[in-house]
């Protein structure tokens, strides 16, 4: 599964928690696994809201105990708890980035940042909750709209900050953002920092097969949007672009040229040569040559094919071209390391692919028929995707 957060009012701890429980995930399940795991000062009270007709989850942590906890100490909490080992490493990797930036603001050591500003408790709830929800919701790769700022001034422990507030600023950097009209924070430290952690990308929507919708509430009204946080989750759709074809048809040239011709087309920059037979003009059987490229490669290998052919001109198109997820991966054999290629369906299902130069090679050295080394890495790679 994959998810975009929408963040058009901005992102929060209790935001973020509030869009995953109605997306789904039990809220009984989530404050019981918390209270087994790491602390038990604390209940979990969710409020269906409506923020301008649209209905969503409204989460408040009320805190039974207001003990100021420092870096250190909740990295401790965390590493000795009884969480699977996925949730500990996203929580320990968001409280880091949270206490770095922290640290930098306030000037003192990393491990001495008490959380006060972020409310200890809530600051644990909000980043080990979020961490469970995802690992709950199965979710693989995580993207961003662009993140709204607020404006004006907040309150906190150490006087009037400007908004955003200077640790939001810092966790947000290199992160696209864009200022607003709205005069009250709408980005949280926490909700800046579960955003920058999670999210693989910031821009548009990816290409997707949506099959939930969570909203999660803010506090305040705002009079211009709904405060709410939108989470789309759901299965990615096949990657898509565009690439050119560039073609030709050939009816007087020596064949032997072909091959040499299809080699610098793939040193070129070329992702496909195809030769076609075809019946040209006056019935005479020729060669259509066919070259599948990047745009930015087309006119070094237009310029290939005019130098090392006899056509006298090609034609070009774009078109685009669906592909499945892949990526490459490595496996462990009899005949050592192999790399090979991991695809994956759009029902998720799972094939790995040997490259066939990786076989050949193998084939080669060993004396042995190619079929047999392909046969023998195909065992290993169903017992990897079992």
């Amino acid at each position: 599964m994959i998810a975009h957060f929408d963040c058009f009012s901005g992102i929060s701890g209790d935001m973020t928690l509030g869009a995953f429980v109605d997306l789904g995930v039990p809220v009984d399940w989530l404050e019981e696994t918390l209270k087994t795991s790491l602390l038990t000062d604390f209940d979990l009270v969710v409020t269906a809201t409506s923020k301008m007709g649209i209905a969503a989850k409204k989460i408040d942590v009320i805190a039974k105990d207001q003990n100021v906890r420092d870096y250190a100490a909740i990295r401790e909490m965390i590493v000795s708890s009884p969480l699977q080992v996925p949730v500990k490493e996203l929580s320990l990797k968001m409280f880091e980035k949270l206490a770095t930036a922290e640290s930098k603001i306030h000037g003192c050591p990393v491990d001495n940042v008490h959380f006060h500003e972020v409310g200890g408790v809530d600051a644990i709830v909000d980043i080990v909750g979020t961490a469970l929800c995802v690992d709950f919701l199965g979710l693989k790769k995580i993207s961003a709209s662009k993140i709204p700022t607020g404006n004006g001034l907040v309150n906190c422990s150490h006087g009037k900050l400007p908004v955003p507030v200077p640790a939001t600023v810092e966790i947000l950097k290199n992160i696209p953002v864009y200022g607003t009209d709205v005069p009250f924070e709408m980005v949280t430290p926490t909700g800046a920092v579960i955003v920058c952690s999670l999210a693989e990308s910031f821009g548009k929507m990816p290409d997707m097969l949506v099959s939930k919708i969570g909203y999660g509430s803010g506090t305040r009204d705002f009079d211009s949007r709904p405060n709410l946080l939108r989470i789309f989750i759901g299965k990615p759709v096949p990657a898509s672009d565009t690439v050119t074809m560039i073609e030709t048809s050939i009816d007087d040239m020596n064949p032997e040229v072909y091959g040499f011709l299809m080699e610098r087309l793939f040193d070129d920059g070329a992702l496909d040569v195809y030769l076609v037979p075809v019946f040209m003009k006056k019935n005479r059987p020729g060669t259509l040559l066919q070259v599948l490229c990047h745009n930015n490669k087309k006119e070094a290998l237009i310029r290939r094919i005019l130098t090392e052919t006899t056509t006298l001109g090609v034609r070009l198109y774009d078109m685009e071209r669906r592909l499945l997820d892949r990526e490459a991966v490595t496996l462990e054999t009899e005949y050592g390391p192999v790399l090979a290629k991991k695809i994956i369906s759009p029902d998720g299902r799972i094939r790995i692919v040997p490259e066939y130069e990786v076989c050949r090679t193998i084939a080669g050295k060993k004396n042995i028929p190619i079929r047999t080394v392909y046969e023998k890495i195909s065992q290993h790679a169903e017992n990897l995707i079992k």
